[in-house]
Protein backbone atom coordinates (compact mmCIF):
# COMPACT_ATOMS: atom_id res chain seq x y z
CA UNK A 1 0.00 0.00 0.00
CA UNK A 2 2.69 2.41 0.59
CA UNK A 3 4.80 1.82 -2.13
CA UNK A 4 1.45 2.03 -4.05
CA UNK A 5 1.04 5.49 -2.68
CA UNK A 6 4.47 6.75 -3.29
CA UNK A 7 4.28 5.87 -6.62
CA UNK A 8 1.39 7.40 -7.64
CA UNK A 9 2.86 10.80 -5.45
CA UNK A 10 5.75 10.25 -7.79
CA UNK A 11 3.63 10.43 -10.66
CA UNK A 12 1.62 13.64 -9.81
CA UNK A 13 4.86 15.33 -9.16
CA UNK A 14 6.34 14.06 -12.61
CA UNK A 15 3.30 15.62 -14.39
CA UNK A 16 3.40 18.86 -12.27
CA UNK A 17 6.59 19.61 -13.22
CA UNK A 18 5.91 18.67 -16.92
CA UNK A 19 2.76 21.09 -17.05
CA UNK A 20 4.91 23.75 -15.06
CA UNK A 21 6.33 26.77 -17.02
CA UNK A 22 9.24 26.07 -18.33
CA UNK A 23 12.11 29.67 -17.56
CA UNK A 24 12.80 31.80 -20.60
CA UNK A 25 16.55 30.84 -21.60
CA UNK A 26 18.37 34.06 -22.64
CA UNK A 27 18.84 34.46 -26.28
CA UNK A 28 22.73 34.18 -27.12
CA UNK A 29 24.57 36.89 -28.99
CA UNK A 30 27.77 35.71 -29.89
CA UNK A 31 30.26 38.48 -30.84
CA UNK A 32 34.15 37.76 -32.57
CA UNK A 33 36.80 40.77 -31.69
CA UNK A 34 40.29 41.33 -32.88
CA UNK A 35 41.59 41.60 -29.40
CA UNK A 36 42.88 39.87 -26.97
CA UNK A 37 43.98 42.50 -24.46
CA UNK A 38 42.86 44.74 -22.01
CA UNK A 39 40.62 45.48 -24.67
CA UNK A 40 38.59 42.07 -24.89
CA UNK A 41 38.58 42.05 -20.72
CA UNK A 42 37.07 45.63 -21.06
CA UNK A 43 34.38 44.11 -23.32
CA UNK A 44 34.12 41.32 -21.53
CA UNK A 45 33.44 43.15 -18.35
CA UNK A 46 30.30 45.05 -20.75
CA UNK A 47 28.55 42.29 -22.09
CA UNK A 48 28.10 40.80 -18.49
CA UNK A 49 26.99 44.29 -17.35
CA UNK A 50 24.48 44.30 -20.10
CA UNK A 51 23.66 40.68 -19.57
CA UNK A 52 22.80 41.75 -16.20
CA UNK A 53 20.57 45.00 -17.76
CA UNK A 54 18.75 42.91 -20.11
CA UNK A 55 18.74 39.33 -18.88
CA UNK A 56 16.82 38.39 -21.91
CA UNK A 57 19.93 38.36 -24.19
CA UNK A 58 23.32 35.99 -23.02
CA UNK A 59 26.70 38.15 -24.92
CA UNK A 60 30.20 36.05 -25.02
CA UNK A 61 32.31 37.96 -26.30
CA UNK A 62 35.44 35.83 -28.22
CA UNK A 63 38.76 37.24 -29.11
CA UNK A 64 41.33 36.83 -32.00
CA UNK A 65 44.75 37.76 -31.83
CA UNK A 66 44.22 40.50 -34.60
CA UNK A 67 42.31 41.39 -37.70
CA UNK A 68 43.71 39.03 -40.13
CA UNK A 69 42.77 35.50 -38.23
CA UNK A 70 39.78 36.83 -37.43
CA UNK A 71 39.30 37.69 -41.08
CA UNK A 72 40.40 34.21 -42.31
CA UNK A 73 38.23 32.91 -39.31
CA UNK A 74 35.26 34.13 -40.07
CA UNK A 75 35.42 33.11 -43.97
CA UNK A 76 35.66 29.42 -42.26
CA UNK A 77 32.92 29.80 -40.40
CA UNK A 78 30.39 31.26 -43.39
CA UNK A 79 31.63 28.15 -45.20
CA UNK A 80 30.67 26.01 -42.05
CA UNK A 81 27.51 28.12 -41.69
CA UNK A 82 28.81 29.16 -38.02
CA UNK A 83 29.28 32.75 -38.12
CA UNK A 84 28.47 34.01 -34.84
CA UNK A 85 26.14 37.40 -34.56
CA UNK A 86 28.66 40.22 -35.07
CA UNK A 87 31.78 40.54 -36.17
CA UNK A 88 34.69 43.31 -36.10
CA UNK A 89 36.11 43.86 -39.82
CA UNK A 90 39.00 46.72 -40.01
CA UNK A 91 38.17 49.43 -42.20
CA UNK A 92 39.94 48.08 -45.10
CA UNK A 93 37.80 45.01 -45.22
CA UNK A 94 34.59 47.27 -45.72
CA UNK A 95 34.56 45.82 -49.32
CA UNK A 96 35.19 43.02 -48.79
CA UNK A 97 32.39 42.63 -45.79
CA UNK A 98 29.61 44.46 -48.74
CA UNK A 99 30.98 41.93 -51.30
CA UNK A 100 30.66 38.74 -48.96
CA UNK A 101 27.25 38.13 -48.32
CA UNK A 102 27.95 37.39 -44.58
CA UNK A 103 26.56 40.81 -43.38
CA UNK A 104 23.26 42.53 -43.17
CA UNK A 105 23.53 46.38 -43.19
CA UNK A 106 23.16 48.26 -40.13
CA UNK A 107 20.82 50.71 -41.80
CA UNK A 108 18.59 48.07 -43.34
CA UNK A 109 18.41 46.36 -39.78
CA UNK A 110 17.19 49.40 -37.66
CA UNK A 111 14.84 50.86 -40.07
CA UNK A 112 13.67 53.91 -39.41
CA UNK A 113 13.14 53.08 -35.67
CA UNK A 114 14.59 55.47 -33.25
CA UNK A 115 15.14 53.03 -30.23
CA UNK A 116 15.70 49.32 -29.96
CA UNK A 117 14.86 47.91 -26.33
CA UNK A 118 14.84 51.48 -24.70
CA UNK A 119 18.52 51.90 -26.04
CA UNK A 120 18.53 54.93 -28.59
CA UNK A 121 20.01 54.58 -32.14
CA UNK A 122 20.94 58.56 -32.70
CA UNK A 123 23.28 57.43 -35.37
CA UNK A 124 23.50 61.35 -35.83
CA UNK A 125 25.41 61.81 -32.94
CA UNK A 126 28.66 59.77 -34.29
CA UNK A 127 31.33 61.88 -35.21
CA UNK A 128 31.62 63.00 -38.90
CA UNK A 129 35.10 62.08 -40.33
CA UNK A 130 33.74 58.28 -39.14
CA UNK A 131 30.12 58.84 -40.29
CA UNK A 132 31.65 59.45 -43.67
CA UNK A 133 33.51 56.28 -43.61
CA UNK A 134 30.68 53.79 -42.97
CA UNK A 135 28.44 55.15 -44.44
CA UNK A 136 28.42 53.40 -48.00
CA UNK A 137 25.82 54.92 -50.97
CA UNK A 138 24.06 57.07 -48.76
CA UNK A 139 23.03 54.50 -45.46
CA UNK A 140 25.00 52.82 -42.96
CA UNK A 141 27.09 49.43 -43.30
CA UNK A 142 28.15 48.85 -39.66
CA UNK A 143 28.57 49.99 -36.59
CA UNK A 144 31.65 52.05 -35.62
CA UNK A 145 33.64 50.91 -32.54
CA UNK A 146 37.08 51.63 -32.51
CA UNK A 147 38.31 54.39 -34.35
CA UNK A 148 41.59 55.68 -34.79
CA UNK A 149 43.96 58.00 -36.73
CA UNK A 150 47.75 58.33 -37.39
CA UNK A 151 49.20 60.95 -34.95
CA UNK A 152 52.91 61.28 -33.97
CA UNK A 153 53.98 60.87 -29.98
CA UNK A 154 57.59 62.90 -29.24
CA UNK A 155 59.76 62.24 -26.32
CA UNK A 156 60.04 65.84 -24.99
CA UNK A 157 62.58 65.16 -22.94
CA UNK A 158 64.87 65.08 -25.64
CA UNK A 159 63.17 67.31 -27.71
CA UNK A 160 63.65 69.93 -24.80
CA UNK A 161 67.13 69.14 -24.76
CA UNK A 162 67.79 69.38 -27.91
CA UNK A 163 65.86 73.20 -27.95
CA UNK A 164 63.17 71.86 -29.28
CA UNK A 165 60.07 73.69 -28.14
CA UNK A 166 57.29 71.71 -29.53
CA UNK A 167 56.75 68.91 -31.98
CA UNK A 168 57.08 69.33 -35.49
CA UNK A 169 53.81 69.61 -37.76
CA UNK A 170 55.51 69.38 -41.34
CA UNK A 171 57.98 67.10 -42.97
CA UNK A 172 60.96 70.02 -43.11
CA UNK A 173 59.99 70.88 -38.94
CA UNK A 174 61.02 67.44 -38.28
CA UNK A 175 64.21 67.16 -40.37
CA UNK A 176 65.37 70.28 -38.74
CA UNK A 177 64.37 68.91 -35.12
CA UNK A 178 66.22 65.85 -35.75
CA UNK A 179 69.27 67.92 -37.10
CA UNK A 180 69.43 69.10 -33.64
CA UNK A 181 68.23 66.00 -31.88
CA UNK A 182 71.43 64.06 -33.53
CA UNK A 183 73.49 66.96 -32.43
CA UNK A 184 73.18 66.34 -28.47
CA UNK A 185 76.10 64.72 -26.77
CA UNK A 186 73.67 62.15 -25.38
CA UNK A 187 71.59 61.65 -28.79
CA UNK A 188 69.10 58.82 -28.86
CA UNK A 189 70.19 55.84 -32.17
CA UNK A 190 68.01 57.56 -34.28
CA UNK A 191 65.17 60.47 -34.29
CA UNK A 192 62.08 59.18 -36.09
CA UNK A 193 60.62 56.27 -36.83
CA UNK A 194 56.85 54.92 -37.97
CA UNK A 195 55.82 51.35 -38.62
CA UNK A 196 56.04 50.58 -42.37
CA UNK A 197 52.43 49.70 -42.68
CA UNK A 198 50.13 50.64 -46.05
CA UNK A 199 47.32 52.59 -43.05
CA UNK A 200 50.42 55.43 -42.92
CA UNK A 201 51.32 55.48 -46.54
CA UNK A 202 47.53 56.43 -47.03
CA UNK A 203 47.24 58.60 -44.30
CA UNK A 204 50.00 61.02 -45.93
CA UNK A 205 48.02 60.53 -49.29
CA UNK A 206 45.26 62.01 -47.93
CA UNK A 207 46.97 64.71 -46.51
CA UNK A 208 48.10 65.94 -49.33
CA UNK A 209 44.51 65.30 -51.02
CA UNK A 210 45.32 62.37 -53.01
CA UNK A 211 43.13 59.53 -53.55
CA UNK A 212 44.34 55.91 -52.90
CA UNK A 213 41.90 54.20 -56.05
CA UNK A 214 40.23 55.88 -58.64
CA UNK A 215 36.16 56.63 -58.54
CA UNK A 216 36.71 58.80 -55.83
CA UNK A 217 38.49 56.12 -53.65
CA UNK A 218 35.72 53.55 -54.75
CA UNK A 219 33.11 55.44 -53.35
CA UNK A 220 31.79 57.26 -57.12
CA UNK A 221 31.55 53.42 -58.41
CA UNK A 222 34.10 50.34 -57.43
CA UNK A 223 37.74 51.36 -57.81
CA UNK A 224 39.52 49.46 -60.37
CA UNK A 225 42.53 50.97 -60.70
CA UNK A 226 44.78 51.52 -57.35
CA UNK A 227 46.47 54.74 -57.54
CA UNK A 228 50.05 54.66 -56.31
CA UNK A 229 52.36 56.08 -58.51
CA UNK A 230 51.70 59.61 -58.14
CA UNK A 231 53.52 62.91 -57.08
CA UNK A 232 52.29 62.33 -54.04
CA UNK A 233 53.61 58.92 -53.27
CA UNK A 234 56.61 60.27 -55.05
CA UNK A 235 56.90 62.95 -52.57
CA UNK A 236 56.76 60.75 -49.56
CA UNK A 237 59.28 58.25 -50.05
CA UNK A 238 61.59 60.69 -51.46
CA UNK A 239 61.61 62.25 -48.17
CA UNK A 240 61.69 59.12 -45.92
CA UNK A 241 64.69 58.07 -48.08
CA UNK A 242 66.31 61.11 -47.57
CA UNK A 243 65.58 61.03 -43.49
CA UNK A 244 67.22 57.49 -43.67
CA UNK A 245 70.32 58.83 -45.74
CA UNK A 246 70.85 61.14 -43.21
CA UNK A 247 70.84 58.78 -40.57
CA UNK A 248 67.78 60.34 -38.91
CA UNK A 249 64.98 57.56 -39.52
CA UNK A 250 64.79 53.96 -37.72
CA UNK A 251 63.61 51.59 -40.33
CA UNK A 252 63.85 48.26 -38.94
CA UNK A 253 63.08 46.52 -42.04
CA UNK A 254 59.40 44.88 -40.51
CA UNK A 255 56.42 45.25 -42.79
CA UNK A 256 52.87 45.57 -42.36
CA UNK A 257 51.37 43.86 -38.73
CA UNK A 258 54.70 42.55 -37.36
CA UNK A 259 56.21 46.69 -38.05
CA UNK A 260 53.97 47.92 -34.86
CA UNK A 261 55.98 45.85 -32.56
CA UNK A 262 59.42 47.71 -33.64
CA UNK A 263 58.42 51.03 -33.17
CA UNK A 264 57.07 50.26 -29.71
CA UNK A 265 60.45 48.85 -28.70
CA UNK A 266 62.27 51.75 -30.13
CA UNK A 267 60.31 54.53 -28.76
CA UNK A 268 59.77 52.92 -25.30
CA UNK A 269 63.29 52.40 -24.90
CA UNK A 270 64.41 56.07 -25.92
CA UNK A 271 66.14 54.72 -29.17
CA UNK A 272 64.29 57.03 -31.14
CA UNK A 273 62.72 60.90 -30.08
CA UNK A 274 60.06 60.52 -32.22
CA UNK A 275 57.58 57.74 -33.27
CA UNK A 276 54.11 58.16 -35.45
CA UNK A 277 52.08 55.74 -34.15
CA UNK A 278 48.11 55.18 -34.17
CA UNK A 279 46.08 57.10 -31.58
CA UNK A 280 44.34 53.71 -30.41
CA UNK A 281 47.74 53.40 -27.91
CA UNK A 282 47.58 57.19 -26.34
CA UNK A 283 46.80 55.57 -23.17
CA UNK A 284 50.00 53.17 -23.25
CA UNK A 285 52.59 55.60 -24.44
CA UNK A 286 51.66 58.34 -22.26
CA UNK A 287 51.73 56.39 -19.25
CA UNK A 288 54.95 54.48 -20.37
CA UNK A 289 56.51 57.89 -20.82
CA UNK A 290 55.48 58.81 -17.23
CA UNK A 291 56.73 55.21 -15.79
CA UNK A 292 60.00 56.17 -17.07
CA UNK A 293 60.76 59.39 -16.49
CA UNK A 294 59.98 61.14 -19.75
CA UNK A 295 57.00 63.21 -20.86
CA UNK A 296 55.51 62.41 -24.02
CA UNK A 297 53.37 64.61 -25.79
CA UNK A 298 51.11 63.69 -28.72
CA UNK A 299 50.44 65.57 -31.66
CA UNK A 300 49.08 65.99 -35.17
CA UNK A 301 51.23 63.37 -38.06
CA UNK A 302 53.44 65.38 -40.15
CA UNK A 303 52.63 66.72 -43.65
CA UNK A 304 54.22 67.51 -46.37
CA UNK A 305 54.62 71.32 -46.53
CA UNK A 306 55.18 71.91 -50.52
CA UNK A 307 52.26 69.69 -51.11
CA UNK A 308 49.19 71.89 -52.98
CA UNK A 309 46.94 73.73 -50.65
CA UNK A 310 49.21 72.30 -47.72
CA UNK A 311 47.28 70.17 -44.95
CA UNK A 312 44.16 68.59 -45.95
CA UNK A 313 43.64 66.09 -43.56
CA UNK A 314 43.67 62.92 -42.22
CA UNK A 315 41.26 59.60 -42.36
CA UNK A 316 40.79 57.13 -39.76
CA UNK A 317 41.40 54.05 -38.68
CA UNK A 318 40.09 50.91 -36.59
CA UNK A 319 37.57 48.65 -37.44
CA UNK A 320 33.44 48.97 -36.82
CA UNK A 321 31.27 45.95 -36.02
CA UNK A 322 29.02 44.30 -38.79
CA UNK A 323 25.51 41.98 -37.86
CA UNK A 324 25.45 38.56 -39.78
CA UNK A 325 23.03 38.28 -42.27
CA UNK A 326 20.35 35.84 -41.75
CA UNK A 327 20.12 35.52 -37.71
CA UNK A 328 16.85 34.72 -35.88
CA UNK A 329 15.08 37.81 -35.34
CA UNK A 330 15.30 37.70 -31.81
CA UNK A 331 19.19 37.27 -31.88
CA UNK A 332 18.85 40.04 -34.36
CA UNK A 333 17.36 42.10 -31.89
CA UNK A 334 19.33 41.76 -28.81
CA UNK A 335 22.47 42.08 -31.29
CA UNK A 336 21.50 45.44 -32.22
CA UNK A 337 20.59 46.48 -28.54
CA UNK A 338 23.57 45.24 -27.41
CA UNK A 339 25.88 47.10 -30.65
CA UNK A 340 23.61 50.53 -29.76
CA UNK A 341 24.73 50.20 -25.71
CA UNK A 342 28.10 49.22 -26.29
CA UNK A 343 28.46 52.69 -28.08
CA UNK A 344 26.31 54.89 -26.27
CA UNK A 345 27.63 58.29 -24.49
CA UNK A 346 28.91 56.69 -22.03
CA UNK A 347 30.69 53.49 -23.06
CA UNK A 348 32.44 55.05 -25.90
CA UNK A 349 33.88 57.89 -23.71
CA UNK A 350 34.87 54.87 -21.44
CA UNK A 351 36.48 53.01 -24.11
CA UNK A 352 38.30 56.23 -25.16
CA UNK A 353 40.15 56.56 -21.72
CA UNK A 354 41.18 53.34 -21.49
CA UNK A 355 42.80 52.97 -25.25
CA UNK A 356 42.84 56.30 -27.19
CA UNK A 357 40.51 55.48 -29.19
CA UNK A 358 38.17 58.37 -30.90
CA UNK A 359 35.05 58.85 -28.78
CA UNK A 360 32.66 58.58 -31.69
CA UNK A 361 30.16 60.25 -29.91
CA UNK A 362 29.90 63.80 -29.93
CA UNK A 363 27.92 63.33 -26.87
CA UNK A 364 30.84 61.44 -25.75
CA UNK A 365 33.06 64.33 -26.74
CA UNK A 366 30.42 66.74 -24.58
CA UNK A 367 30.86 64.36 -21.84
CA UNK A 368 34.50 64.37 -21.69
CA UNK A 369 34.63 68.17 -21.88
CA UNK A 370 32.59 68.61 -18.62
CA UNK A 371 33.41 68.35 -15.00
CA UNK A 372 30.60 65.66 -14.57
CA UNK A 373 32.48 63.06 -16.98
CA UNK A 374 33.65 61.07 -13.82
CA UNK A 375 29.89 61.04 -12.42
CA UNK A 376 28.00 59.94 -15.67
CA UNK A 377 30.60 56.94 -16.52
CA UNK A 378 31.89 55.83 -13.40
CA UNK A 379 28.41 53.88 -11.99
CA UNK A 380 29.27 51.80 -15.06
CA UNK A 381 32.65 51.71 -15.51
CA UNK A 382 34.98 48.69 -15.52
CA UNK A 383 37.71 48.30 -13.10
CA UNK A 384 40.55 50.34 -14.82
CA UNK A 385 40.14 53.68 -13.37
CA UNK A 386 43.93 54.91 -12.47
CA UNK A 387 45.25 56.33 -9.39
CA UNK A 388 45.47 59.93 -11.93
CA UNK A 389 41.99 59.33 -13.27
CA UNK A 390 40.93 59.63 -10.02
CA UNK A 391 42.84 62.62 -8.93
CA UNK A 392 41.06 64.22 -11.77
CA UNK A 393 37.88 63.68 -10.62
CA UNK A 394 38.24 64.56 -7.20
CA UNK A 395 39.43 67.94 -8.40
CA UNK A 396 36.61 68.11 -11.01
CA UNK A 397 38.88 68.28 -14.23
CA UNK A 398 37.34 67.66 -17.17
CA UNK A 399 39.09 64.80 -19.04
CA UNK A 400 40.89 66.48 -21.97
CA UNK A 401 42.03 69.10 -20.00
CA UNK A 402 43.77 67.29 -17.46
CA UNK A 403 45.21 64.52 -20.70
CA UNK A 404 45.80 66.99 -23.32
CA UNK A 405 47.21 63.62 -25.32
CA UNK A 406 43.98 62.21 -25.75
CA UNK A 407 42.54 65.30 -27.71
CA UNK A 408 44.73 65.18 -30.26
CA UNK A 409 43.41 62.65 -32.94
CA UNK A 410 39.72 64.36 -32.48
CA UNK A 411 41.05 67.54 -33.14
CA UNK A 412 43.03 66.18 -36.02
CA UNK A 413 40.22 65.10 -37.36
CA UNK A 414 37.40 67.27 -36.82
CA UNK A 415 40.04 70.24 -38.66
CA UNK A 416 39.96 67.97 -41.62
CA UNK A 417 38.22 68.55 -44.97
CA UNK A 418 36.16 66.00 -45.92
CA UNK A 419 37.28 65.01 -49.46
CA UNK A 420 37.22 61.77 -51.14
CA UNK A 421 40.90 61.30 -50.38
CA UNK A 422 40.08 61.83 -46.21
CA UNK A 423 36.71 60.16 -46.50
CA UNK A 424 39.13 56.79 -47.37
CA UNK A 425 39.23 54.39 -49.90
CA UNK A 426 36.73 51.61 -50.18
CA UNK A 427 37.94 48.47 -52.59
CA UNK A 428 38.27 44.93 -52.12
CA UNK A 429 41.08 42.78 -51.36
CA UNK A 430 42.43 46.05 -49.05
CA UNK A 431 45.05 44.25 -46.96
CA UNK A 432 46.90 42.80 -49.61
CA UNK A 433 46.93 45.73 -51.69
CA UNK A 434 48.62 47.60 -48.50
CA UNK A 435 51.41 44.49 -48.35
CA UNK A 436 52.15 45.30 -52.02
CA UNK A 437 52.84 49.19 -50.92
CA UNK A 438 54.99 48.08 -48.06
CA UNK A 439 56.91 46.11 -49.86
CA UNK A 440 57.75 49.45 -52.69
CA UNK A 441 58.35 51.31 -49.54
CA UNK A 442 61.24 48.31 -48.02
CA UNK A 443 62.22 48.37 -51.43
CA UNK A 444 63.10 51.86 -51.77
CA UNK A 445 64.58 51.63 -48.19
CA UNK A 446 66.61 49.40 -48.50
CA UNK A 447 68.37 49.95 -52.19
CA UNK A 448 71.04 52.03 -52.73
CA UNK A 449 70.20 54.23 -55.66
CA UNK A 450 66.94 52.88 -55.70
CA UNK A 451 64.31 54.60 -58.44
CA UNK A 452 61.29 55.48 -56.55
CA UNK A 453 59.29 56.25 -59.45
CA UNK A 454 60.58 53.27 -61.02
CA UNK A 455 59.28 51.24 -57.82
CA UNK A 456 56.65 53.19 -57.44
CA UNK A 457 55.57 52.14 -61.30
CA UNK A 458 55.72 48.71 -60.74
CA UNK A 459 53.71 48.30 -57.44
CA UNK A 460 50.81 50.79 -59.13
CA UNK A 461 50.39 48.08 -61.29
CA UNK A 462 50.63 44.72 -59.00
CA UNK A 463 48.04 46.43 -56.93
CA UNK A 464 45.56 47.18 -59.82
CA UNK A 465 46.17 43.54 -60.94
CA UNK A 466 45.20 42.48 -57.72
CA UNK A 467 41.89 44.62 -57.58
CA UNK A 468 41.24 43.45 -60.77
CA UNK A 469 41.25 39.81 -59.90
CA UNK A 470 39.01 40.37 -57.06
CA UNK A 471 36.66 42.58 -58.52
CA UNK A 472 36.66 39.69 -61.62
CA UNK A 473 35.99 36.79 -58.78
CA UNK A 474 33.05 39.25 -57.36
CA UNK A 475 31.89 39.95 -60.81
CA UNK A 476 31.38 36.02 -61.48
CA UNK A 477 29.84 35.24 -58.20
CA UNK A 478 27.61 37.87 -58.66
CA UNK A 479 26.79 36.38 -62.27
CA UNK A 480 27.89 39.70 -63.80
Amino acid sequence: MIRKSFAALLLLMLAMVALAPVSAQATEVKMWIAFTDNRLDWTQDKAAKFNELFPQYNVVVEGYPNYEQLFAATALAAGNDALPSVVQYFEVATRNALDSGYFKPLADAIGDRTEINGVAVALDDIIAPTTNYYTIDGRWSSMPWNTSSSIMFSNMSILEAAGVAAPPATWAEVEVACEAIMALDNAPEFCFTWPNHGWFFEQWMAQQNQTFANNSNGRDARADVVEVNTPAALALLTWLKDMQTKGYLYYSGARDGSSWGTVDQAFQSQQVAMAVYSSSDTAIYTETGAANGYEVRASFLPYNQAAEGGWTGNLIGGASLWLVDGLAPEVEEGALTWLLWLNNTENAAEWHQITGYLPIRNSSVELLNSTGWFEAIAPNASEVWTASALVQAAQGQNWFEANPNFIIASEQLAGSQATPATQGAILGNFPAIRSIVTQAVDTVLLTDGADIAAILGEAQTNASATLDQYNSLVARALGQ
